[in-house]
């Protein structure tokens, strides 16, 4: 499928049908009205294909960070590790705790343990399972728990079920809002003020939608100041950070060397291990309470043989330094984007307009690592503009709007992979700075034929005009 052709798929899934549906049933009519207003907004999800898919363009959307997928290195691993075990069986027979259980998930969870630096191992399906195992089980009454206002909805879905006593948020990255809110907490709740319950504090080490990393160290030092008796413990989903940051990619906990003072990691393998499944890592308490009070865990079926061997070709991946080459190439690419947009006289004046920039382009020089993701920030309905000419110009990425990011605050997610190389991030450089040019002339009034928005969107609306 074409960027054009994925254009044109996208297109039709934002037609309005609620309309063609009077004769409906209510259920299906009420449905489609609820569609509806998502499709008034583009915001419609569709099930469409990548461009880069069939090769007919270059990949900065996919969550194969290291492009382990796309290079065949994991595909190899994987058979490779199935070829050792060639009796293997395609289910697990039930329950983790009942007939589910098997030496070889066992043996893996012992090495993913031991590979992070922590104690205990639980491996489960998916990352959204098991932020919902993390948070449904292991707050107990009285305690409370305290997150950054921009973990991931499957966190909050968990917290939902949680029997904390309360559930307060603090502004993204910001220190002293967090220093505000558990301070609010230790004043309101008697028992936490004793030491005699806790405050779990949720974090993500990397931000999917603003690639910004979490403050861990300055965090965890506010608590202990708040609460001597130490009685807070951390939380941390690590998605976006295995493979890409710390040794041999194992994390931002294992970057800092806070192995012993963050209580429960979340390593996912869906992203830089391109695979599937995930680990919830803790002590051998924190093990024992989610494999009795997860309902995720307790009521499912354990994870397959399959499953468990490819996310162990992908840990065998990050242990041999095989990924260490797609690790650097990342931090090198994203330096080079960063410069050649910041370079640029028209995305510059851009900025100065507010049309277009990168929020985290300052200061790069000073930090410790990059990540893979770059948000580029545009006016609200500028984003698709964008979207639009970086399709059509052969960069598969998308734009990322309400309900995914809050109301006003649409953006393009841009992911630098292992191996993408220096022309296409230049490639990509030149094609924003270039959408960027064509903004100012427009809203400068110099554009030909005064037109009043770019020939990209032109050409997809005439699109969209078509198919309606």
């Amino acid at each position: 499928m074409s960027s054009q052709s994925m254009l044109t798929s996208w297109i039709k899934g934002q037609k309005l049908r609620a309309h063609q549906m009077k004769d409906a049933p209510p259920f299906y009519r009420n449905l489609e009205e609820a569609l509806d207003v998502r499709r008034a907004d583009h915001a419609m999800f569709t099930p469409n294909i990548s461009a880069w898919k069939n090769g007919d363009g270059v990949d900065f959307c996919s969550n194969d960070i290291l492009h382990l997928g796309a290079t065949g290195k994991i595909r190899a691993a994987f058979e490779e590790e199935l070829a050792r075990h060639t009796d293997y069986n395609l289910y697990s027979g039930g329950v983790r705790m009942l007939d589910g259980n098997y030496d070889y998930i066992q043996q893996v969870e012992r090495e993913i343990a031991e590979f992070h630096g922590a104690e205990a191992a639980l491996i489960v399906n998916s990352g959204f399972e098991g932020n919902g195992a993390i948070f449904g089980a292991l707050p107990r009454p009285g305690d409370a728990i305290v997150y950054d206002e921009l973990v991931h909805a499957s966190s909050l879905d968990g917290m939902v079920h949680s029997l904390a006593i309360c559930r307060k948020s603090f502004r993204h990255n910001d220190c002293e809002s967090f220093r505000e809110v558990l301070e609010s907490v230790v004043d309101s709740q008697k028992m936490i003020r004793e030491g005699s319950r806790c405050i779990l504090v949720a974090v993500e080490s990397v931000y999917s939608m603003d690639g910004d990393v979490c403050p861990l160290r300055e965090l965890v030092d506010i608590a202990k100041e708040i609460c001597p008796q130490g009685n807070v413990e951390f939380i941390i989903d690590e998605a976006h950070g295995t493979g890409v940051i710390g040794p041999k990619g194992a994390g931002l906990v294992n970057a800092l060397g806070m192995e012993k003072e963050i209580a429960v990691r979340l390593h996912t393998c869906g992203k830089g291990l391109a695979s599937t499944g995930a680990v919830i890592l803790g002590n051998a308490t924190v093990r024992s309470a989610l494999t009795n009070f997860a309902r995720s865990v307790v009521y499912t079926t354990a994870p397959t043989f399959p499953m468990v061997a490819a996310m162990r070709a992908g840990y065998r991946l990050l242990e041999t330094g095989a990924t260490q080459e797609a690790q650097d190439n990342i931090q090198h690419l994203v330096k080079r984007f960063i410069t050649a947009i910041g370079v640029d006289s028209s995305f510059q004046k851009a900025s100065e307009m507010g049309i277009v920039w990168i929020p985290l382009s300052e200061d790069m020089e000073e930090r410790d690592f990059l990540v893979h993701i770059v948000a580029i920030r545009t006016r609200q309905r500028y984003s698709y503009w964008l979207a639009f000419h970086l399709q059509l110009a052969g960069y598969c990425i998308f734009p990322i709007d309400y309900p995914v990011v809050p109301k006003g605050q649409s953006r393009i997610r841009l992911i630098i992979h292992g191996a993408n190389t220096e022309a296409q991030i230049d490639g990509i450089a030149k094609a924003t700075c270039d959408w960027a040019r064509e903004m100012i002339e427009i809203e400068t009034g110099d554009a030909t034929g005064n037109a009043r928005m770019p020939k990209s969107a032109q050409q997809v609306y005439a699109m969209m005009a078509a198919v309606s």
